[in-house]
């Protein structure tokens, strides 16, 4: 089963990048596959600067960020992740900037795997499989293990997200996920 990290997310220029770098430094040493960094309200520069920080650290594991093909060129990172929205970033657009990247793409419905499979991405995160949780309340209900099923037979490798704790990892993969993602299920509740 293949793990796959989401940072926060929270990271601001005012926070301390050092920091951040470090934490996800520690979760990509406890073994992940993959890390995304996701942290949009960087400004360019420094999102460079992070992203070749833990880059640094990855050893055999794939740096993506989310986006950013610009980004993930400058840094030398494995690749991007994208949204499946209408008017985004493609992952054609992706592989003419980057010709070899790796490209994961956020979906939501089969229709949007099967699309993102078409477009040739390498993998989906599928999401959300048991539901999207904020401080407590579940604020956008999961789709179930049956989705998660329908989405992985398409053709693509698909990870599950969204809810999934360790006691959902088995369940994920008996449906034919090639592993899981997350932000709290790696990085807790906690701040970079």
């Amino acid at each position: 089963m293949l793990r796959y990290a989401i940072t926060e997310g929270r990271l601001s220029a005012s926070q301390e990048e050092e920091a951040a770098v470090a934490r996800w430094g520690a979760v990509l040493a406890e073994g992940v596959d993959f890390l995304l960094v996701r942290e949009k309200g960087l400004e360019a520069g420094a999102l460079v600067r992070v992203c070749r920080g833990v880059q640094g650290l990855a050893g055999g594991a794939r740096v993506l960020v989310s986006g950013r093909a610009d980004v993930a060129r400058a840094a030398g990172l494995a690749g991007v992740h994208l949204s499946a929205a209408a008017g985004e970033l493609t992952v054609g657009q992706v592989r003419v900037v980057m010709p070899g990247a790796y490209v994961s793409v956020a979906c939501h419905t089969v229709g949007e795997v099967e699309r993102a499979y078409g477009e040739g991405a390498d993998a989906v995160l599928f999401a959300p499989v048991f539901g999207k949780w904020v401080d407590g309340r579940e604020v956008v209900r999961g789709v179930g293990l049956q989705a998660l099923a329908e989405a992985c037979r398409v053709g693509v490798g698909v990870f599950a997200l969204g809810g999934v704790t360790a006691a959902h990892e088995a369940a994920c993969v008996a449906a034919g996920a090639v592993g899981i993602a997350g932000i709290r299920t790696f990085f807790g509740d906690g701040m970079p």
